[in-house]
């Protein structure tokens, strides 16, 4: 019933609550406004995540044509849900979707949201009027054949599988980003560190290639936890028993799903159990953490390195990207290291969300999907966006100071450790105390006054190719002994 208030059309949608009264223009309906009224929980809705809307469209759609398929399906309003699919499916009517994304009901609110719109959008096709649901009905015809329990887990397990393409693309071209900078800085001399101390020189084109190597070990496992999201429990309908579905209905919408999206999904073979197991999104929650401590521990290296700069260790320039203080003039900071570790504190608070809301579920559902959708999307959203801006704001741009990070190596008592090999442990720890104590370097003690080796066999051993591939050692000056120089 269509009714005129002042320059606002309204219409009367009723459900066994009660009537409500909504603004026409609307395509969702009551169920989704009572969703509105009762939850106020982040103040970000279901539309802010596209890919979920979309999911949600191939679902109703692999529904609706399982469903007319075994006859359950009315053949006049058939083709106009398929429609109303398709708009989804193409991004149209975001705007209809203002649930908030934490919500109470295990995603009932969201499901509906999409069977209202879906019905509404599918009448005005067919030339009817929102609202009348006695002809295409939210309940018997778009959802016909589901529950919020099965289409919600699936519709989250499809948006997850196509969000996390541009994720891993993000993850592929900063590891790439990081191999061709470690390619760059291959004739690099510096001083490897270990425990914040001077430990043996290396390579800092190794170190970059390092942080590469570190990333794309997280490639396969992103490949692994998005393969566990593809065993669907659609057709589980309310606990995993099939009520209300059609024989043969489960692997028919899952045969259609897979060819509409082009994932190669899979009907569980225990429903029951599927409809309450959340260890895919525990899985892929790790999998996000793992690579977000990783990156973490990244960028408190660039910092590092980039310390100073004049009474840090200096060792590489990252790009100037913003004045760094309100007081210190000429101070520039670290803006977007900082940022990507907080990105990655995030990250791993959420994965003690998706934890606890594994967890909570109670017997045969898991009622806090919606919490776990919330903190997936908002880790990969997080940590995509903090990935694009490492690559692109700071790694492609950094350059090192190779002649500060070599002095620093020939500066370094850590050189000793070469000696070894020809003078002894205990000889050379000898020389790294003598050093330290009257701040004199070991070319100093070993080669000028003590001369222990000449420095023909110094400049050998302390040649560019042997610092950073000591196994390259001329195996002649293994021959330690007390007195005169090797």
């Amino acid at each position: 019933m269509n009714t005129q208030n002042k320059s606002l059309t309204t219409r009367i949608e009723t459900d066994f609550l009660g009537p409500r009264e909504l603004d026409d223009s609307q395509y969702y309906g009551v169920q989704t406004l009572r969703g509105i009224e009762n939850f106020h929980i982040t103040g970000i809705a279901i539309s802010n995540e596209p890919y979920l809307i979309a999911a949600f469209g191939y679902v109703k759609k692999a529904a609706a044509m399982a469903n007319r398929e075994l006859g359950v399906l009315p053949a006049d309003i058939y083709p106009a849900i398929i429609e109303a699919c398709d708009r989804l499916i193409a991004g149209r009517y975001l705007d209809q979707f203002p649930t908030d994304m934490i919500q109470g009901g295990a995603g009932t609110s969201t499901n509906m949201n999409v069977n209202e719109v879906i019905a509404n959008v599918a009448l005005e096709i067919m030339g009817h009027a929102k609202g009348e649901y006695h002809i295409i009905n939210p309940n018997d015809h778009v959802n016909c054949s589901q529950s919020t329990n099965d289409a919600y887990p699936t519709a989250f397990r499809v948006a997850l599988i196509n969000r996390m393409h541009s994720y891993r693309d993000a993850l592929t071209t900063l590891k790439d980003a990081f191999n061709a900078k470690g390619d760059e800085l291959s004739g690099v001399l510096k001083m490897g560190r270990t425990h914040l101390q001077d430990a043996v020189p290396m390579s800092m084109g190794d170190e970059f290639r390092g942080f590469g190597t570190n990333l794309a070990e997280e490639i396969d496992r992103v490949d692994a936890a998005t393969r566990l999201l593809t065993e669907v429990n659609m057709g589980a309908t309310a606990i995993g028993t099939s009520v209300n579905a059609p024989a043969g209905y489960p692997d028919l919408v899952v045969k259609h799903l897979s060819a509409l999206t082009g994932i190669d999904l899979r009907l569980s073979p225990d429903l029951v159990e599927a409809t309450s197991d959340c260890g895919a999104y525990v899985q892929l929650s790790a999998t996000i953490k793992r690579t977000a401590v990783k990156l973490s521990k990244i960028c408190n290296d660039l910092r590092l390195l980039a310390s100073g700069p004049r009474t840090g260790l200096n060792e590489i320039n990252l790009p100037q990207l913003q004045p760094g203080s309100s007081i210190m003039p000429g101070k520039v900071n670290p803006v977007i290291p900082e940022v990507v570790n907080q990105a990655a504190f995030y990250v791993i608070g959420n994965d003690v969300t998706v934890t606890l809301a594994a967890s909570a579920g109670q017997l045969q559902l898991n009622v806090m999907e919606p919490v776990l959708g919330f903190a997936l999307f908002s880790s990969i959203k997080a940590m995509e966006n903090a990935m694009v801006a490492l690559r692109d704001k700071c790694v492609v741009g950094i350059t090192a100071n190779a002649d500060r990070t070599r002095d620093m190596v020939l500066a370094s008592l850590g050189i000793v450790t070469l000696l070894n090999p020809i003078l002894g442990y205990k000889k050379c720890a000898s020389i790294a105390r003598e050093g330290f104590e009257k701040n004199k370097s070991i070319h100093q003690i070993a080669v000028v006054e003590q001369q222990l080796i000449t420095q023909e066999k110094w400049d050998e051993l302390f040649s560019f190719e042997n610092l950073i591939q000591p196994h390259s050692l001329n195996k002649t000056f293994l021959c330690y002994t007390d007195g005169g120089a090797h």
